[in-house]
């Protein structure tokens, strides 16, 4: 469990579902943010910023995992979608995914 979630539980006293609740709730701020800057913007080729990998799209995936580990609707963000299946295309991508990883859980 990461830092903010005991926050939330011991100052708050938010249980599971509040912290969810919360989580979901940043998520959504920070992904339709993206989605619509990028669109707005037009920036955005096969990755965030063109056609090349940037850390934006390397810290974008890790965020798209989580929703989905979370249960995020993600229904709002087809830009963020696609880039990130593009992004998973890749080898680099597909060798770091979370779910390969020695410590998964």
């Amino acid at each position: 469990m990461c830092a903010c979630w005991k926050h939330l539980k011991a100052q708050f006293e938010a249980d599971e579902a509040a912290t969810n609740a919360w989580y979901r709730h940043w998520i959504a701020e920070g992904l339709s943010g993206l989605e619509d800057y990028l669109r707005r913007e037009r920036l955005f080729g096969r990755f965030c910023y063109g056609d090349s990998v940037t850390m934006a799209d390397i810290c974008l995936v890790p965020q798209i995992f989580n929703a989905r580990r979370f249960n995020c609707p993600l229904d709002a963000y087809p830009t963020l979608l696609a880039i990130t299946d593009r992004c998973m295309a890749l080898d680099a991508f597909r060798t770091a995914e979370p779910s390969t990883q020695a410590d998964a859980f």
